[in-house]
């Protein structure tokens, strides 16, 4: 029990250090910043897919739901490496939540017997290979996770753009974390793309870094949006600048397509 204390008790510590640390912008009253845990289960094709997708749809979502976590999003990786592989996306209103999740998974008899498919897998034919996770913190300008609209395009066509920033340095990142809050976000929204959510990672590999999700309908409209944004005299003047120009700031892009499951929230 101590040992969960402390646990919950450091990670939230951590997610509140970030939510208070020098920003371009405030959260707006009623707007209090979410915190995101991203998963990536590396999987093997054949069997694998298949037991994850209904661990997910059968077991781990509903678990998720009745804890009070949502909406929350499965994807399936489309383009990027080390394929096949899914992205587990949950939000959460503390980074203490998120930390215990695995540990109350482990107290409901409901999920157990849902996920015993999963869980319960022999060494001999193992149901993944292995399960890498993050903790990120809502960017203060978008604090709320966005599910695109109903009326944008059908779940099932749906594609999802998934970017991670790395930084070279810790004042580099913190430039381009203020740059989104700066107007960044407006640009995404005038060009025809749909945010999902902007994190930054408080825990995580290759440190500092970003990450954030966009929607659209497919990959005519992916392209479309892209070029939009890259035309726009907003993003022209914004990038720019010298607070953000005098150099490098972003020292590799990750850039992923996830398509979503049948069992996805968003």
């Amino acid at each position: 029990m101590q040992r969960r204390n402390f646990l919950a008790a450091s990670i939230a510590s951590a997610g509140l250090a970030a939510a208070g640390a020098g920003s371009a912008q405030t959260t707006s009253p009623g707007r209090q910043r979410e915190f995101y845990q991203i998963r990536r289960y590396h999987l093997q094709n054949g069997p694998q897919t298949r037991l994850t997708e209904a661990y997910f749809a059968d077991a781990l979502i509903p678990a998720l739901t009745r804890m009070g976590f949502g909406p929350i999003g499965a994807f399936r990786l489309e383009y990027g490496p080390e394929t096949p592989a899914f992205y587990l996306l949950i939000p959460a209103g503390s980074a203490e939540a998120l930390a215990m999740i695995d540990l109350h998974l482990a107290d409901d008899s409901a999920f157990l017997s849902a996920a015993a498919p999963f869980w319960e897998a022999p060494a001999t034919a193992p149901a993944f290979l292995r399960v890498e996770s993050s903790l990120l913190a809502a960017f203060s300008g978008w604090p709320r996770l966005t599910p695109p609209l109903s009326g944008s395009g059908a779940k099932a066509n749906r594609i999802f753009q998934l970017r991670t920033y790395e930084s070279p340095s810790d004042r580099d990142h913190v430039r381009k974390v203020e740059m989104f809050n700066s107007g960044e976000f407006q640009i995404f929204v005038d060009a025809g793309a749909h945010p999902v959510f902007f994190g930054d990672t408080l825990v995580g590999q290759r440190l500092p870094n970003l990450t954030y999700m966009l929607s659209f309908a497919g990959l005519a409209e992916l392209d479309a949006s892209w070029k939009r944004f890259v035309a726009d005299p907003a993003w022209k003047k914004l990038s720019t600048s010298p607070r953000y120009a005098y150099e490098e700031i972003v020292s590799n892009i990750s850039n992923l397509i996830l398509s979503p499951l049948a069992c996805s929230q968003i």
